[in-house]
């Protein structure tokens, strides 16, 4: 076995992240600053730059260093799939600095994978849970706007002032719809989608 080498992985979603935190952290562990890598992208995947550059460089011998399990990925199928990857395929360690049950050089043995495995999987429970409840929260919101009287999507364009008398015009075949629609200043898709649901509410009334 040859002499352990160590890597950092960092990453930011955002310039209004900030990344000092993360680099203090692995420097700290004694990550050398040339084996820091950083991608500043979304966690959403894994299809980074500079993640996949440090992939390559993982073997044995090597141990990679994270801050939080966050930083890794946000995706937590893709995350146990990667996890896999490093510590298996790669037969790299990983630890992750703000969780120490997430330190695969523990116990080398079946139990230290199945609780790393069961820390991953409650991660991905939690994560899932969080989204499910933001997505019903904002559901939530938007019925109670609705109730309020707060409309939603795209504004609604007035009509010009001639479309009615281009609408008359071109149902007495007087002009075609491109005309009508020129006249009106309007695509001719739009004008005809205008004018069946101006008929509807005539209609309906």
């Amino acid at each position: 076995m040859g002499e352990q080498k160590v890597y950092g992985y960092m990453r930011v979603s955002g310039k209004d992240q900030n990344e000092d935190r993360q680099r203090l952290a692995l420097l700290e562990i004694g990550v050398p600053e040339k084996q820091i890598y950083m991608d500043k992208l979304s966690g959403k995947d894994f299809e980074r730059p500079q993640y996949k550059k440090m992939l390559r460089k993982l073997d044995s011998d090597s141990v990679l260093y994270v801050k939080s399990i966050d930083r890794l990925g946000r995706n937590y199928i893709d995350l146990n799939e990667q996890w896999r990857v490093i510590t298996k395929e790669r037969g790299a360690d990983i630890v992750v600095l703000d969780m120490p049950l997430l330190d695969t050089r523990r116990e080398k043995n079946l139990l230290g994978t199945f609780i790393s495995d069961i820390v991953l999987s409650l991660l991905g429970y939690v994560a899932e849970n969080e989204r499910i409840n933001i997505r019903q929260r904002q559901a939530e919101r938007i019925a109670a706007a609705k109730i309020n009287g707060v409309k939603f999507g795209r504004p609604v364009i007035p009509l010009p002032d001639n479309f009615q008398k281009m609408h008359e015009n071109w149902r007495m075949g007087k002009i075609s719809m491109k005309q009508a629609a020129e006249n009106c200043g309007m695509k001719t898709k739009t004008f005809y989608s205008k004018a069946v649901r101006l008929e509807k509410e005539k209609y309906k009334d």
